[in-house]
């Protein structure tokens, strides 16, 4: 399965609130996601919370933007990525 990172910017900053409710925001990105063979792996999120930039795998950067409209979610930019390792260059 393909890796993506998404660029996402959030003008009024990205909040989600450690409790139940923000628990069942992100059940929801997560189903939403399913749907649509999209997997969250995880986040980045800049101090200022205006910024993230999120680790997905996907079968394509149009499933992930069907993904981001679904949830109510930017994506900036979408840009396919493969992982490098340090530790496979050790012997």
């Amino acid at each position: 399965m393909p890796r993506y990172l998404i660029e996402r910017n959030f003008p009024n900053g990205l909040t989600i609130p450690m409790n139940d409710e923000g628990r069942q925001a992100v059940a929801r990105v997560i189903a939403n996601n399913a749907e649509r063979g999209v997997t969250w792996i995880h986040s980045y999120v800049v101090a200022d919370r205006m910024k993230s930039f999120c680790i997905y795998d996907a079968p394509s950067p149009e499933a992930i933007l069907a993904c981001a409209q679904a949830n109510g979610l930017p994506a900036d930019r979408i840009t396919l990525v493969n992982v490098l390792d340090p530790y496979f260059y050790l012997p």
